[in-house]
């Protein structure tokens, strides 16, 4: 069935239209390998200025040559955050070359796990730091927040590595003057690009594997160009591959880069980003908890391949269940410096989304549901940077109004396809507004460092038009009781830090941060008022008051950890406390004997993460790095009139040991890593009943450089074997953290999937 871009024609419900070309779909397949491997070598040192607040972790020498680790402390010293190096990203293989989430995997503390195979499942994935989702988390490049709606939280996989240097991950406090947009409740990722280079540069990348994966990727670095020292970047990279179960592909996956870097003199550097990505795929095929219990038989179900001509079965069928997703943003990045200890900063941007999602439901006797987003975000950043030793501060202002139109259609099914019956849901039009001024100071003196700050958030909600389209024209006719008015939220998220240097190998921090999560989940609640709506209103109640009990979740993060650095091993404890309120809880209403969300729960989390590098040989090192994680309920959760014992335990989907290990090696220009990754056991819900056994998983990767074949230019040969012992597990839960039996959905992990790549570079 060919695929089309269906246009639902309500213009005060949607607007903007997608113009989208397909790309020729290419079909390789490559051979299935086995290896024993794994990556290091050593990083390159760069002399960065040490940031304020805080002394930068230096890199290990051994013997007088450089040892590279795949993580390195992040810029903020005096907080819990951890960058994974360009290095770091290259260790992992061809699967974190095109999402962000996938870099992180070897971290601790952070739990990431997908339905897919190839780092391509776009939004089916899942991850959770220290015990919280996620999307609750906030996701920036350069201080620029990335951030979308239904869901809300970070679009992971709009960027391609190869245009990143780093990806720093704070799992606690976050830094103030960090542009963390709607919320950072589930950690902060910040992005460092990989800007335009001072000298000319090419590398072009093929990768091919199981299930036809084929991945084409290119960037051209211009170098500088005189007379005016303009520095340019561009890459392109096309990836696509058969689903490793069930009919469909995931892909092809479109990503462009451009990027520009000009220096004016001493006084002003300036910066461009520009990154467009469009992604198509066929969606996997959740597993009720029932079947996880027999994998062996229902490890491969999926979607089915053809249409039966009952709309009851057809809900199923694979090109009704598949979501297009198009993404663009840019910003530039503009330092003014007119004197050595001041500089100020401007960071306008610009964010395009327009995705459309479509999904069987058994709702109506059986429908297609679309979901659509369009959502277009316009903001900017204005900083002053200053220093008089030995203190620095940083005073700054971000600005962001966002058009948001999130629905969902119905369509019926047909003889000969999909039959449009109306608008389903409504979840959000209008303007909104963010409103985020920040103060951030630091220092140092002696063997002490520290830092502290001031963030202001406030989120403008817009009024949003509620509509019914009754049959037979589907005319959309306004409802005043689906209508909602605007309302406004704001909090004061305080954050401060402070290290002492014990030892020139050894210190200790502690840092307190408040985090939060503007309110999420409209469509859900929308959608329950909508199928219910005449008991709603036989009581007297409307949209506008279910959304009276929506408030910004928040939390408090107390971090305390060491980090001892010596020639020999690197070891960093951190031990966690969280308190989180006003966390979106399912409450009964006797009202209209039904249950829906508001923002009511509470819970307390506590732990240990350890990033432990082991430097057993100049060229051998052992990386080990376990989690222990405990995030519980603090009190009683009452479902339509029923009270589910939950206090003190466990929240779903959050085990609480995992492990990320592995091995180093590397020989001349041979560079191997084998690895493992271990998750304990799991709940699907808040009762305990749907019990996800724990599992181990083991990945090996390979690298191998051949320099100087012809002028001087470096092949990059690569092999990456995931899951080599052919391990059936459950990989992702997509659940609420108050989820009950039979409501969660369980995708299995994926087999065995090798990839082999090449990559010249000159």
């Amino acid at each position: 069935m060919e695929k089309k871009r269906n246009t639902v024609p309500v213009a005060s419900i949607r607007h903007g239209k997608r113009v989208c070309s397909e790309f020729e779909r290419l079909k390789k397949t490559a051979c299935v390998l086995f290896f024993c491997a794994t990556v290091l070598a050593s990083f390159p040192a760069a002399a960065e200025e040490p940031p304020p607040g805080g002394k930068s972790v230096e890199d290990i020498v051994v013997s007088a040559e450089k040892i590279l680790t795949p993580t390195r402390q992040a810029d903020e010293t005096v907080y819990t955050g951890t960058a994974v190096t360009a290095k770091g990203i290259e260790a992992q293989g061809t699967r974190a070359a095109a999402d962000v989430y996938e870099t992180l995997r070897i971290l601790p503390g952070v739990q990431m796990e997908s339905a897919d195979a190839f780092g391509l499942g776009t939004e089916q994935q899942a991850i959770r730091v220290r015990g919280v989702r996620g999307y609750l988390g906030a996701l920036t490049v350069e201080g620029v927040p990335n951030y979308g709606g239904n869901p809300i939280g970070p679009r992971a996989y709009l960027y391609d590595m190869i245009n990143v240097e780093s990806v720093s991950i704070y799992k606690g406090a976050v830094p103030g003057d960090l542009g963390t947009g709607v919320g950072s409740r589930g950690g902060a990722l910040e992005l460092r690009p990989k800007w335009p280079k001072d000298d000319f540069g090419v590398s072009l990348g093929q990768s091919l594997g199981s299930h036809t994966y084929t991945r084409t990727v290119g960037r051209v670095d211009s170098g500088t160009i005189e007379p005016l020292g303009t520095k340019l970047s561009a890459s392109y990279s096309y990836t696509e591959a058969e689903k490793w179960k069930g009919p469909g592909k995931v892909g092809p996956r479109n990503n462009a880069n451009f990027m520009l870097s000009q220096q004016v003199g001493h006084w002003l550097d300036a910066k461009l980003w520009v990154n467009m990505n469009d992604m198509d795929q066929n969606l996997y095929r959740p597993l009720t908890y029932q079947e996880t219990r027999d994998l062996s038989k229902y490890y491969n179900k999926d979607y089915n391949s053809s249409r039966t001509g009952k709309p009851a079965q057809d809900i199923y069928y694979y090109d009704y269940n598949r979501g297009s997703y198009n993404n663009s943003d840019i910003f530039a990045y503009f330092t003014f410096k007119p004197w050595e200890q001041l500089q100020f900063v401007l960071k306008p941007y610009y964010a395009d989304e327009d995705t459309d999602i479509y999904q069987g439901s058994t709702s109506q006797g059986g429908i297609i549901q679309k979901r659509y987003r369009d959502i277009d975000r316009t903001g900017i950043i204005a900083e002053a940077r200053g220093s008089l030793s030995p203190f620095s501060a940083t005073l700054g202002y971000l600005f962001e109004e966002s058009n948001i139109n999130i629905s969902s259609t119905n369509y019926g099914i047909s003889g000969t396809g999909l039959i449009y019956k109306g608008v389903g849901v409504a979840a959000t039009t209008g303007t909104t507004y963010i409103h985020s001024p920040y103060f951030k100071v630091s220092g140092s003196h002696g063997p002490f460092s520290w830092q502290a700050g001031m963030k202001y958030f406030r989120f403008e909600d817009s009024d949003s038009e509620g509509y019914t389209t009754p049959p037979p024209s589907y005319t959309p006719v306004p409802a005043a009781d689906l209508s909602r008015e605007g309302r406004t939220y704001d909090i004061w998220l305080p954050t401060v830090g402070l290290g002492y240097q014990i030892l020139d190998d050894l210190s200790v921090y502690a840092s307190y941060g408040k985090n939060y999560i503007r309110p999420y989940s409209y469509m859900p609640l929308i959608s329950l008022y909508s199928a219910n709506r005449k008991t709603f209103q036989a009581a007297g109640i409307t949209v506008n008051d279910l959304f009276e009990g929506y408030d910004i979740e928040r939390s408090d993060s107390v971090d305390f950890g060491f980090r001892w650095n010596t020639s020999w091993f690197e070891l960093a404890p951190t031990f966690f406390y969280g308190k989180h309120k006003n966390l979106l809880t399912t409450v009964y209403d006797p009202r209209v004997n039904l249950s829906y969300q508001q923002n009511v729960g509470k819970a307390s989390g506590y732990g240990l993460d350890v990033e432990t590098n082991i430097f057993l040989l100049k060229n051998l090192t052992l990386f080990i790095n376990p989690t222990f994680t405990v995030l519980e309920y603090d009190e009683d959760i009452t479902y339509q009139g029923k009270t589910f014992d939950v206090d003190g335990e466990q929240v779903v989907d959050t085990p609480k040991m995992m492990l990320r290990a592995g091995l180093i090696y590397s020989y001349k220009d041979l560079e191997l890593f084998p690895s493992v990754r271990f998750s304990g056991k799991r709940y699907g819900d808040i009762q305990h009943n749907e019990k996800i056994d724990s599992f181990a998983v083991m990945d090996f990767g390979a690298r191998y450089k051949l320099k100087n074949l012809f002028f001087d230019n470096t092949l990059k040969l690569s092999l990456d074997i995931y899951n080599v012992f052919n391990k059936k597990y459950v990989s992702l839960i997509t659940a609420s953290d108050d989820s009950r039996g039979g409501a969660p959905s369980y995708y299995v992990g994926a087999p065995l999937t090798a990839m082999v790549s090449a990559t010249l570079e000159f």
